[in-house]
């Protein structure tokens, strides 16, 4: 059982932090790696990123959009309230090494997995470019964080509400033309923000580097549900990744495997809500 010490609701409520009690976890975690999460005995398994670690205070950060029925009902946990299970941490950590300017680029709740990568590569001595965006100012999240863990930090919004209008790839092209050399290019968010992010990188030659987050059961590479074809190559999110060079991974796979169990989810996400609303 693992205890909620903390509750905040961003980004109008769709999306939810936590505190969450994990001391043993914290102590091993490093940037990148995620850990599997029920809610309670019968719940689903979901694998989060963590956003951030505290191994003296024995916590972890999570941060989950609401999207579907069990990110739903974490959303109905509150403080002082319990996890039945918090599961890692597990995959790969994000290779941290001192390399030059590094550009981290997100959109929507893939900011909360770029900020302990981006503050682990400025703690390597890297000159950290920040570029973080969402559809609107009200869906922007840890703008703060992520201004710490930059040197510079640009913030882009699809309506203009905020910042630059326009979309995370109009302010990365500008570093790309400036001719400054970029030694690599971390894009997390959703999977067509990372896929164009790529296509843009690769006519400039620029090593990119991707978090993938795509359905996954068990987190151990027995299931095999979460495998992603890499450089003509099938790899699986959990062990191999969950971070993969942008340029070799098949998106459009990606995108249509993510896509399976729409329709099921939607059902599922209704028929919690319907029951909800008898309590």
């Amino acid at each position: 059982m693992f205890k909620i010490l903390q509750k905040e609701e961003m980004a109008q409520g769709t999306v939810v932090s936590n505190i969450v009690d994990a001391p043993l976890i914290a102590a091993k975690a490093k940037p990148g790696q995620f850990v599997i999460i029920r809610a309670n005995e019968t719940g689903e398994r979901i694998p989060l990123t963590m956003a951030d670690t505290d191994p003296e205070t024995g916590t972890i950060n999570l941060i989950y959009q609401v999207v579907g029925k069990s990110t739903a009902l974490f959303k109905t946990l509150k403080v002082g309230d319990y996890f039945q299970d918090i599961c890692g941490p597990l995959g790969q950590p994000t290779h941290i090494e001192k390399l030059g300017k590094v550009i981290c680029v997100g959109g929507g709740t893939g900011v909360a997995v770029l900020h302990p990568i981006a503050k682990g590569l400025k703690a390597a001595g890297n000159q950290v470019v920040g570029i973080i965006g969402a559809r609107n100012k009200d869906l922007l999240i840890l703008e703060e964080k992520m201004t710490k863990a930059s040197h510079e930090l640009r913030v882009c919004t699809d309506d203009g509400s905020y910042g630059h209008h326009g979309f995370v790839t109009d302010v990365l092209k500008e570093h790309l033309d400036s001719k400054d050399p970029i030694a690599l290019i971390v894009a997390i968010g959703p999977v067509p923000m990372m896929k164009f992010t790529c296509k843009l990188t690769a006519g400039y030659g620029v090593k990119t580097m991707v978090s993938l987050n795509p359905i996954m059961v068990d987190g151990t590479g027995m299931c095999g549900a979460c495998r992603v074809s890499v450089g003509g190559v099938t790899r699986f999110g959990c062990v191999d990744g969950p971070e993969f060079d942008g340029h070799l991974v098949n998106f459009d796979e990606l995108i249509q495997r993510q896509r399976a169990y729409l329709e099921q989810e939607k059902r599922s996400l209704d028929h919690f809500h319907s029951c909800q609303c008898q309590v």
